[in-house]
């Protein structure tokens, strides 16, 4: 078993179930900005590339109220132009933008697969 798997094992253990959606929410939500970052920046955090455009300038806290509670995300910033999480759109509520990502998510991995077993 993984250290992942052995941390995420104990986590459960730790917390209840809301405990439990709130961390992986919060990861997911983290881990989905870093990359939007990434694509804006064209190069992964700390990467050298020559089709880099932009720079990652550290963080600016957001919180975030959800069902499941209270959220700090670390929003990246970047040193040229600014970023703004596509999950957080202006007058629209963030449980609809992130069902709205989820579903294009699954739907980009389902073709994906698809295309995979015939590939």
């Amino acid at each position: 078993m993984t250290d992942t798997s052995i941390a995420l094992a104990e986590l459960i253990e730790k917390g209840g179930d809301a405990d439990f959606l709130k961390e992986v929410l919060a990861y997911s939500l983290q881990r989905l900005m870093d990359l939007e970052a990434e694509a804006a920046c064209g190069a992964g955090l700390h990467a050298r590339s020559d089709e880099r455009v932009n720079s990652r300038n550290g963080y600016r806290e957001r919180p975030l109220e959800t069902r499941v509670g209270r959220i700090d995300l670390q929003v990246p910033k970047l040193r040229k132009g600014s970023y703004f999480p596509s999950f957080l759109e202006p007058r629209r509520t963030v449980e609809k933008a992130l069902t709205a990502v989820i579903q294009e998510a699954y739907i980009h991995c389902h073709q994906f697969s698809r295309f995979a077993r015939f590939g």
